[in-house]
């Protein structure tokens, strides 16, 4: 059956709210986007984590929402949305029954930790992100303190949201706010530029005086308050921790061990130890009393990382950039145990040629390779040693290629079935950011920064020639009957390639910004690209002028796919959309949201019955449409009647993929399947 534009428009929703009692293995099925099969991946971490004051939760900012955990069993408990961008810091108030969550997008939401229930939506902040959030330890006192890159701190009413005041005095973004144990100080520090930590004290009923301290070289990341007031410490990205003297305002030493940048500094519930997080991926626990070092845990592999103590004083739990939150033994200062499935953003996704499988990459240097019907991870596969950007299964489905940048520029071939790795190939001088099989089977491209585009041997990584583009290589998509190669990058043109020959044969110079995308329709008489310029181009080959030009999305399209008819085009934006299009009459059929973040990559499965986004946010998304049922034709040659001849034609190809009027079943490659039907229907006419 035909895959219609009605039908594409009726995709079916399958969303589970979550309730308290669905079980954790189910969590890939919490409050899902309209129209949304299932997500894949927790998000990416995007702050610093925070114990209830009970400590029966522990709460993770992500770019979907805050995860609520168990904090004994580390098992999920709940998923809170609302935000449309990334969380970026949490806090829960004093007696636990709020949790705050702030947003890049510059907004504030409370909820009900305990039910799930949204309170209140706090509005204010000019413009920029929410970078820290703190309520008054005093429960009596219902406040709300927020601190913004808009450069102000703000006071809300903790219970209602209810603006009160605005404070001003940073000259750059207030990176972190922090309550005195007894609520009548507030400690700010500021970021790039500004350096300062100012102190404000509580008088005649909060209006506030300012203090400043100065010393760090560079901006303030972190402020925390010992638990009987008498010490502030600060962390900077100028590697050091200062401690203060809140009261007189006198600096009473710097703390100089970590390499890099500090970025979050936490006492302990009975203030004898000062835990920090460092860009040189350590934790180091200090004794505040004698300015020592105690001891260095290393267990992270992130820039970014937080600290956080539980509050029977008896764990310290970190979370990092390398999406993992690990917890120690505070009394013993042992590792115990880590949360994994919290993500990297996705950088493409790839499906195997049988539709059984897919493959994605991300920052976190290896492949994952997932079920397509059920979402289970089924693989990981580890030898890049950066981050992964691109990825493509041979047309028989036997192999997968994969390229990586940034430490790694690496093509890495690997064997599916058994997951182990063939020769690299390394001759690319910079990162490979697109990889693709050729239908037939028998060439690889990969176009690089390195200003190129290389066609390879696909069955023994040969290489056979150098296509320079003039300009970093940053997508390559193959003609269906692998003859044409078309690449795009940053000189604002497509460039089409002759295959055999390594012979450039044209330019299409329209966008007016670097082109990201490009592919091929299956008849291949249409090319499809993605700008930076915010559009969609469709061009007839032949003539090489683009007919439709497709607006609507509000930033850079990274990803554009046909489904198998022909009749539709997907294109995935930094405007967080994935859109459906007429490829006919160039009008949007449909709007499909639901990431936090860009969408970097789309793939189709076999007959285009699943498609798959993957999202700076870290998630993929399966969104499930009707297939297309494949047109069998079993007289192959054509000639009115399935006989002999036509068993011959199919033998005769065996073996072979791509494209092939062998191919009866369409499943890419011609097989004993296609004899069989063949076969099946000898003698018809």
């Amino acid at each position: 059956m035909k895959l219609t534009r009605a039908l594409i428009l009726t995709m079916f929703f399958l969303s589970i709210l979550f309730h308290a009692n669905v079980s954790a293995q189910d969590y890939t099925q919490w409050n899902l986007p309209e129209g949304a099969t299932a997500r894949l991946g927790k998000g990416t971490i995007t702050g610093d984590i925070q114990y209830s004051p009970d400590g029966s939760l522990l709460a993770v900012p992500s770019s979907i929402g805050v995860w609520l955990y168990d904090a004994d069993t580390h098992q999920e408990i709940s998923l809170l949305v609302g935000h449309t961008a990334q969380i970026s810091v949490i806090a829960f108030s004093a007696n636990g029954n709020t949790l705050a969550a702030g947003s890049t997008d510059g907004t504030i939401q409370l909820w009900n930790p305990r039910t799930g229930e949204q309170k209140a939506s706090p509005r204010g902040h000019n413009r920029g992100r929410i970078t820290s959030l703190v309520f008054s330890p005093l429960s009596q006192i219902d406040l709300l303190v927020s601190g913004g890159s808009d450069k102000t701190i703000r006071l809300w009413g903790a219970s209602t949201g209810n603006y009160i005041t605005t404070l001003m005095g940073h000259t750059g973004s207030v990176t972190s706010v922090a309550f005195s144990p007894d609520g009548l100080m507030l400690a700010s520090g500021g970021g790039h530029k500004d350096n300062t930590i100012r102190l404000w004290k509580a008088k005649d009923n909060f209006r506030i005086v300012a203090t400043s301290l100065i010393g760090h070289e560079y901006g303030v990341t972190s402020v925390a308050f010992s638990p009987d007031g008498r010490m502030l410490a600060t962390g900077s990205t100028d590697d050091t921790i200062r401690l203060w003297d809140p009261y007189t305002g006198e600096h009473k030493t710097t703390l100089t061990e970590h390499t890099q940048g500090v970025t979050s500094v936490a006492f302990s519930p009975d203030g004898q130890t000062l835990a920090s997080a460092g860009s040189d991926e350590t934790i180091r626990l200090w004794d505040p009393a004698t300015e020592t070092l105690k001891i260095t845990l290393a267990g992270h592999t992130s820039w970014e990382a937080s600290v956080a103590f539980s509050p029977d004083g008896r764990t310290l739990a970190s979370a990092g950039d390398d999406q993992m939150i690990q917890f120690w033994d505070y009394v013993v200062f042992q590792h115990k145990s880590t949360i994994t499935g919290h993500t990297f953003p996705v950088n493409e996704i790839a499906f195997a040629p049988d539709g059984q499988i897919f493959a994605s990459v991300d920052d976190g240097k290896a492949i994952h390779l997932w079920a397509a019907d059920t979402g289970h991870l089924q693989d990981t596969l580890k030898g890049h040693g950066g981050r992964v950007f691109s990825v493509a299964f041979s047309p028989d489905g036997a192999t997968l290629a994969s390229g990586g940048g940034w430490g790694d520029t690496a093509i890495r071939l690997w064997d599916v079935h058994t997951g182990q790795p063939k020769v690299p190939i390394t001759s690319h001088k910079y990162g490979v950011e697109s990889i693709m099989f050729s239908p037939d089977g028998s060439t690889l491209a990969s176009g690089s920064w390195d200003s190129t585009a290389r066609l390879w041997d696909a069955d023994t990584g040969e290489h056979k020639v150098t296509l320079r583009a003039g300009a970093n290589v940053y997508t390559v998509a193959f003609s269906p009957d692998s003859r044409t190669l078309a690449s795009g990058g940053q000189g604002n043109a497509i460039h089409l390639w002759d295959v055999e020959r390594g012979e450039h044969l044209a330019s299409l110079e329209e966008h007016t910004r670097l082109v990201d995308a490009v592919a091929f329709s299956s008849d291949g008489g249409t090319l499809a690209s993605g700008s930076w310029d915010n559009t969609v181009r469709l061009w007839n080959i032949q003539t090489g002028q683009s007919y439709v030009t497709l607006m609507g999305h509000t930033s850079r399209v990274k990803s554009v796919l046909f489904f198998p008819d022909g009749k539709t085009l997907a294109s995935g934006s930094w405007d967080d959309t994935i859109r459906l299009w007429d490829t006919q009459t160039g009008q949007l059929q449909a709007t499909l949201t639901g990431h936090t973040a860009g969408v970097n990559t789309l793939a189709l499965s076999r007959y285009g019955g699943t498609l798959a986004s993957g999202s700076e946010d870290g998630t993929i998304l399966l969104w499930e449409f009707t297939p297309i049922e494949p047109e069998i034709i079993v007289d192959v040659n054509g000639d009115g009647v399935v006989n002999i001849q036509d068993l011959v034609l199919v033998a005769s190809h065996l073996g072979e993929a791509g494209l092939s009027p062998a191919d009866v079943n369409g499943d890419g490659v011609v097989n004993i399947q296609d004899l069989v039907l063949v076969a099946s229907r000898l003698g018809d006419s």
